[in-house]
């Protein structure tokens, strides 16, 4: 999830673990800083864009070595605040506002490796946006008003914040389901030879869901709004570029971002160049993680050229074209696929 979220979740749990044991300010200032600790990771190369895609959320958000690291964080705070009797309790804020970072993590379709160094397997449900305003304003609300207010009124405000938050990550999985009972449906009409399925929420809601459908030589795009109720989904249908993966699938970075994108991933190659794309995060046209490997001859002598060239929609036009889209309207020939006319 994007920092702001991560620092509010942080400070409420940090808060509601200390209750009326230390300042509010404390708890929540200390709750921040243990719930951004985990995304410094970002700041590490790792030597090309592919392997700092990869080794994103890895072991920084572990969950044996977050555990590990809560216990001398813990008693650090409590030293520094003249609390070592309560160390314990700050301990244990810690470690709740450290794993709740990489457990949320884990909720967007991203990828994140909890279970380092037993499995490198990135583990994303998938069923929220990296950015959701219905999930992270309940937090900001019980975190302001705990400081503002203080206890016993602002505590209060902070349970219920985490409370609707928690109900909102349980609703979107709920969701999730559906949609994929949905879309498994609609595919089958097709007669699409399908291998897997992806299925998340269009950016900032969970009412409009995107699917992606590998075959073993396409792969589909569809769109389903909770609005659009019985109507049949629409798919468009695209190549994976099956012989450049045949040709280039042992690459080493190119096996990368299969493993990562769980398969959800292409090739293709433009103006001489070939180019190897993670199909979970963006849409059609436009992905965020689509790397450059370099030329045909370079990836045949073993020595590709890795940069990023992901691509981004107008924003205004790709927000527009979202809200229609969220209430079951036409998207037309623009982003979102199509639903009812407007």
């Amino acid at each position: 999830m994007d920092s702001l979220t991560q620092i509010a979740l942080g400070s409420a749990v940090s808060l509601a673990v200390m209750g009326r044991r230390t300042a509010p300010w404390k708890a929540a200032l200390w709750g921040a800083v243990a719930g951004t600790l985990p995304d410094l990771d970002a700041f590490i190369d790792h030597g090309n864009a592919i392997a700092n895609m990869v080794e994103h959320r890895a072991e920084s958000h572990a969950l044996l070595y977050l555990s590990l690291f809560s216990l001398p964080l813990g008693a650090l705070v409590a030293r520094l605040h003249g609390e070592q009797a309560g160390w314990r309790r700050w301990w244990l804020a810690m470690w709740l506002a450290l794993v709740t970072h990489p457990l949320l993590d884990g909720m967007t379709v991203y990828g994140t490796q909890l279970w380092k160094p037993f499995t490198s397997h990135p583990y994303g449900v998938g069923s929220i946006f990296i950015i959701d305003p219905l999930y992270t304003v309940p937090l900001i609300v019980g975190v302001v008003a705990a400081l503002a207010s203080g206890p016993p009124v602002g505590a209060r405000w902070n349970r219920w914040g985490l409370a609707l938050s928690t109900l909102y990550l349980a609703w979107s999985a709920g969701v999730q389901q559906h949609v994929t009972g949905v879309a498994m449906a609609s595919l089958r009409t097709q007669g699409l030879p399908v291998q897997t399925v992806l299925v998340t929420p269009t950016p900032f809601n969970t009412l409009l869901w995107r699917v992606v459908a590998v075959t073993p030589t396409q792969y589909a795009e569809g769109f389903y709004a909770l609005a659009d109720g019985n109507r049949p989904m629409q798919w468009t249908v695209h190549e994976r570029g099956t012989p450049l993966i045949q040709r280039y699938g042992t690459v080493p970075d190119v096996q990368r971002v299969a493993r990562f994108s769980h398969g959800f991933y292409r090739m293709r190659s433009r103006d001489g160049r070939v180019f190897v794309t993670d199909l979970r995060m963006g849409q059609e046209p436009d992905y965020s993680f689509q790397f450059d490997l370099g030329t045909p001859a370079q990836l045949d002598a073993g020595q590709p050229e890795v940069a990023l060239r992901g691509q981004r929609p107008d924003i205004g036009t790709a927000l527009a074209a979202l809200w229609r889209r969220m209430w079951g309207h036409a998207g037309g020939s623009g982003p979102f696929g199509a639903g009812t006319a407007p």
